[in-house]
């Protein structure tokens, strides 16, 4: 017998609903809001949410005092390369936790979820020892190998639930056929893994461009340092922050991962489905 839900349960689950969004949209909006507003309007002691003289000089002075064109493109190559990275590494090793069972498989899974557990602050000493060590401290290409290591336990923990989610016949019938293993998984388990690959890739895609502790520690040169790292610059020493101009930066920060979450958000909803489901 199918259980009904009161109206008034409903209705406060809708407003619940509500609360939750108006939550999240506030800091938003009001980005916003500042990034529009003149110098005048920021100082007032009666703040509101729609600028009375809406003006584009935030923007125009946030590119004039710092390299925003250059740490968005060093921000892109880091994200971009970190994601590539991580899925290429990450498919074949969820094919194999997905498909093998056996103390390798265990202990891999129990990798997954301990690796989660771990605070940023005690792995930064061990990894700057490392990248010195390969002389890539201070340098996008030392970046990219922390945002794989950092990413790659969620990647695999998505895809292993794709991979579970498609039919071992299919498999079987291709070895039938003929084909071994890697053939199999190129022909076959690959294609239908398209959209949990891509979904896994713009997902570590987001957490590499929007990420600020690894690259404030390990990037030193003005040149070299992302997006995250030089809104930081808005921020006098005292703590005195030069409102507009920063609002303005953050604001055109945000776009892209919004942008990218708005159109796999229906995708990454799909593989955490999928890897809560033991198959």
């Amino acid at each position: 017998m199918r259980s009904r839900t009161h109206p008034w349960g409903r209705a406060g689950q809708y407003v619940a609903l509500l609360g939750y969004l108006v939550f999240l949209a506030f800091p938003f909006l009001w980005l916003l809001s500042t990034a529009f507003k003149p110098a005048r309007e920021l100082g007032s002691l009666h703040p509101t949410w729609i600028p009375h003289h809406p003006t584009l000089d935030n923007f125009r002075q946030a590119f004039d005092e710092q390299p925003l064109l250059r740490a968005g493109l060093n921000s892109l190559v880091a994200a971009l390369s970190a994601a590539l990275i991580a899925v290429v590494v990450a498919t074949p090793m969820a094919y194999v936790m997905a498909r093998r069972r056996g103390r390798a498989a265990t202990a891999a899974t129990g990798w997954v979820v301990v690796s989660q557990a771990f605070p940023f602050v005690l792995l930064i000493i061990p990894l700057f020892l490392v990248l010195k060590s390969l002389h890539l401290v201070n340098s996008v290409a030392g970046l990219v190998m922390v945002y794989v290591v950092w990413s790659l336990p969620f990647a695999l923990w998505m895809l292993v639930g794709y991979v579970r989610a498609v039919p071992l016949e299919l498999e079987e019938a291709a070895a039938v056929d003929g084909a071994g293993r890697l053939r199999t998984l190129v022909s076959v388990t690959a294609p239908l893994l398209a959209p949990g690959i891509v979904a896994t890739a713009l997902f570590a895609f987001i957490t590499a461009w929007n990420e600020f502790f690894f690259a404030l520690v390990l990037l030193k040169t003005p040149e070299k340092q992302t997006l995250p790292v030089v809104l930081t610059h808005f921020l006098g020493a005292e703590g005195a922050a030069d409102l507009g101009p920063l609002a303005a930066a953050a604001f055109l920060a945000t776009l892209p991962s919004l942008a990218v979450f708005a159109v796999i958000q229906r995708r990454i909803t799909s593989g955490m489905l999928a890897g809560a489901v033991k198959s």
